[in-house]
């Protein structure tokens, strides 16, 4: 609109918005912390008798099996197993491991939602009880804007074994709060997903809450509210979505940076041989 009745008409932002997701058995199909046990046991962080329990955790979490108290105490295992653990020699673990663990169990279904909503202009953000030294790592490759995680206590660069923040539960859905009132998200237009009864407070806090490959409890609340149940069933490597013609984020920025490569060195190759031209003339 222009002209004088223009003026005087205050143009007002419209409000950010976002997406939630919570990360375990709703973007990847396995529980991030226990799919670096093996990796933690290669670099002599833990032992064989750690690995099995954690792959019996594993067990328990596939089958939907493992309720608040289970958890609760699968929480205090690990949080006393990384007492003493150096704490860059797991991050670069788990930067060494990353490609070859996580990126085989990346759900196609989450990975293409992924990219719907930052097409859509929604940040996306990775909210997760596992630890920020895995789902940091994990969100990068997913390309998602920001990350909340359980944070550890850290003293001389290793692991205290005490927990600073635990992003479970009720504590998610106040991470959420805090995040709207810094980033401007209206709630009432955002987006949030998860598998487990156990975030039913961040689903509650968004306007529009799905249900991912739910537990029991969960299936039975979003029945009961008419949320949407999403069944997410097919891993596949964001290297193999690029060549099926589904790009990932990360992959369009990694190819802009190579084409701008490209491009760079096709106009050094020209003026160089404009020079060599004039030489010789």
């Amino acid at each position: 609109m222009a002209g004088p009745y223009a003026r005087g008409v205050e143009i007002l932002p419209q409000p950010r918005t976002a997406a939630f997701f919570d990360l375990d058995k709703t973007v990847i199909a396995k529980s991030s912390t226990v799919t670096f046990s093996r990796s933690f046991y290669q670099g002599g962080l833990i032992n064989r008798r750690a690995v099995l329990r954690t792959a019996y955790a594993q067990f328990l979490f596939l089958l939907g099996g493992a309720d608040h108290e289970q958890t609760e105490r699968m929480r205090e295992y690990l949080s006393a197993l990384c007492r003493g653990w150096n704490v860059q020699q797991v991050r670069e673990i788990v930067a060494e491991a990353l490609h070859e663990v996580i990126d085989p169990i990346i759900y196609d279904e989450a990975a293409s939602l992924i990219e719907r909503h930052h097409e859509a202009g929604r940040d996306v953000v990775i909210v997760s009880t596992s630890g920020a030294e895995l789902v940091e790592p994990i969100g990068e490759l997913l390309g998602a804007d920001r990350v909340v995680a359980t944070r550890m206590v850290v003293a001389d660069g290793r692991y205290t074994g005490e927990v600073d923040y635990y992003a479970y539960g009720p504590t998610k859905a106040e991470a959420i709060a805090e995040l709207a009132v810094s980033e401007g998200y209206d709630l009432a237009r955002c987006y949030a997903y998860s598998d487990s009864v156990t975030d039913l407070p961040m689903l509650e806090s968004v306007g529009h809450p799905h249900a991912v490959n739910p537990d029991r409890a969960l299936r039975k609340e979003a029945t009961a509210r008419e949320w949407p149940v999403l069944t997410f069933e097919r891993p596949v490597r964001l290297r193999q979505r690029v060549s099926l013609g589904i790009p990932s984020r990360p992959a369009l920025v990694a190819t802009a940076a190579v084409a701008a490569a490209a491009a760079g060195g096709l106009v050094w190759w020209y003026a160089n041989r404009r020079r060599a031209a004039g030489r010789a003339a």
